[in-house]
Parts: structure tokens; C-alpha cells; sequence
């Protein structure tokens, strides 16, 4: 059983039913846009994922979830804006794979990757505009402001020898935590839970999913992944286990990112990664912001409380 199934089990039929209608309202949006981009958001929309921060805002709303139409509205536009931010993502980097399966910018080219990232944005706004609050916008607006800004700092640090620890984590907050942030504030909005308390604990796990991802991308096969292994480093994008690796050895401390560029080289310099201490001091940061996120959370019903942690464990069992 997954994380997320056990999650869903943990938390009842009411969080199941509020997952049932984020799927469907989730299929109905992109109607009316014309074929092309319908095709290529629904495709998107279809491919899924974990859900994992449409979950987090139900659960933060509570266990179980009131099943209002504003909540199911809340968590649709998180999921659309983290699609958005994936689509737009794959333009910059010319991405071929998303979650296994041809990207917008490999099936339709650059524009129409483009629009559809336009497009799932904009109807994310237009969720939470009609019925949202704007405390709920404003939430939402300052995690997508911080996606482009994430971007922007990974793209300025791409092939880099010299990105310090600190700057990489700031970087996986905006791309991140801001957004796993604003998944439990509009769920303690629509909820009436701590407000500031929830979006510390989302912000937490999201920077150790992201630490997690990374080490991921060194050691998961492609068909776990979604996308061959090293695709990072392919991309010049500088990562914890890179950075925790160039520490230890000095022939990657010497190597030029931009000379691994094929698949076969990019492996090479994966294996040689793992024989460094890197990635289990990479977990072990990971687990402590994990910890951390679970330390902080408020006083709240007990069940709510536990399908929350089970959340939080569940960030660290995807890498396990």
C-alpha cells in the first residue's frame, strides 16, 4: 500500500469523497478553450501524480474534512498551480518525460506548453475567486510569486561549482515548501484551524520532499521516477546530494557539469555520487525537517493529528 492510499484509509470515506470530487471537478475545468489546449491540460490533468497537496489541504482542514464546495475549490486550484508550475518547469529545462509519459513541450512544442501553463494558472485563480477568501488568494498568489522566483534562482545556478548548502535549500522553500505552505493555510482558512502553525508544518515536509526527490534523481530507476536517472544533472541543475558530494570528492568538486552530457555519463557520475557519504547525510536532513514539522504541530483533534503525521512519514517512505 502507498503512502497516500494509506493516508486515505486513515482518514476515511469523507477524505476519500472530497479526493472523489477534486478528480471531478478537476476534468471539468479546462472545457471551452479550444482543442488543443484542452487536450494538452486534460492530458496533464489526467496524469496525476500523488495529489499529495490537494490531500494536505483537506486534512488540514480536519479529519474529518468539512465537505464544503469552497474546500474542494481550495484544493483544486493548489493541484492546478502545481501543475502549472510542472508545465512551465519542462519549457525551461526542454523536458521530454513528465511522470513518465510525453511532456507538453515534446507533444505540442513550446507555445502550446506554454498556454497550457498559462491556462491551468489562470483557472487556479478563478477556483479561489469563486469562493475563496482573500486571505486564501493571497496565500495561493505569494507561493506561485515564490515558484517563479525558486525557478529563476535555479535556473541562475544551473552548472554552477559553487552553490552553497543554504542557497539550495532557500531555492527547494520557493519551489517547493511555499506551496505545500499554502495548501495547509487554505485548508485552516476553509477549516478554522492555526493558520500560521499548519502552513510551518507544510512548508517543512515540502523542503524534505524536495531534498528527497533529489536524491531520487541519483538513485531511482526510471520506472519509479518518472524520467531517466540523473535528468538533474543533465540539466545543470545543482542539487544537495552534488553539493554534499563535491565536499568529498575532489574529482566532482573539479567537474564541469556541462561536460556530462549524455545518459550514460550522467549515470557514471550518479554511481560515483553514491559512493560518497552524500546521500544518507542528505536523508538525515531531510528526516529532521520531517521531525521538525511534526514537533510543531498545534493542538487539534487526535485522529487529525495522526493522519498528519502519517502525511509527514509518508514524505520520507517514498524514498525508503
Amino acid at each position: 500500500m502507498s503512502a497516500v492510499q494509506t493516508v486515505l484509509e486513515a482518514g476515511g470515506s469523507p477524505v476519500s469523497r472530497m479526493m472523489g470530487r477534486l478528480e471531478e471537478r478537476m476534468a471539468a475545468i479546462t472545457s471551452g478553450y479550444g482543442p488543443e489546449l484542452v487536450r494538452h491540460a486534460g492530458e496533464t490533468i489526467a496524469a496525476g501524480g500523488k495529489r499529495l497537496r490537494p490531500l494536505l489541504v483537506f486534512l488540514a482542514a480536519g479529519v474529518p474534512p468539512p465537505e464544503t464546495d469552497g474546500l474542494v475549490r481550495a484544493a483544486v486550484a493548489v493541484e492546478l498551480v502545481h501543475s502549472a508550475s510542472l508545465v512551465h518547469d519542462d519549457v525551461l529545462d526542454r523536458a521530454a518525460l513528465r511522470r513518465g509519459r510525453p511532456s507538453v513541450m515534446a507533444a505540442g512544442g513550446r507555445e502550446q506548453a506554454t498556454a497550457t501553463g498559462d491556462l491551468l494558472f489562470a483557472r487556479a485563480f478563478a477556483e479561489l475567486a469563486g469562493g475563496g477568501s482573500g486571505d486564501a488568494v493571497r496565500s495561493l498568489s505569494h507561493a506561485s510569486t515564490s515558484l517563479a522566483r525558486g525557478e529563476l534562482m535555479q535556473r541562475a545556478d544551473a552548472w554552477s561549482g559553487d552553490v552553497a548548502e543554504s542557497r539550495y535549500l532557500e531555492r527547494c522553500r520557493l519551489k517547493t515548501g511555499v506551496l505545500f505552505r499554502a495548501a495547509c493555510e487554505l485548508g485552516a482558512l476553509e477549516g478554522g484551524g492555526e493558520v500560521d502553525a499548519l502552513g510551518s508544518f507544510g512548508e517543512r515536509i515540502g523542503i524534505a520532499f524536495q531534498i528527497l526527490d533529489d536524491i531520487l534523481d541519483v538513485t531511482g530507476p526510471p520506472e519509479r521516477t518518472g524520467k531517466p536517472q540523473g535528468t538533474d544533472l543533465l540539466d545543470g541543475t545543482v542539487t544537495l546530494p552534488l553539493i554534499l558530494a563535491r565536499e568529498r570528492d575532489p574529482e566532482l568538486a573539479a567537474l564541469d557539469l556541462r561536460s556530462v552530457r549524455t545518459q550514460a555519463q550522467a549515470a557514471e557520475v550518479c554511481r560515483r555520487l553514491g559512493s560518497t557519504a552524500a546521500l544518507p547525510i542528505a536523508r538525515e536532513r531531510a528526516l529532521r525537517r520531517v521531525a521538525d514539522a511534526k514537533a510543531m504541530l498545534p493542538s487539534m483533534p487526535r485522529r487529525q493529528l495522526e493522519v498528519l503525521e502519517l502525511v509527514a512519514d509518508g514524505v520520507v517512505e517514498r524514498y525508503s
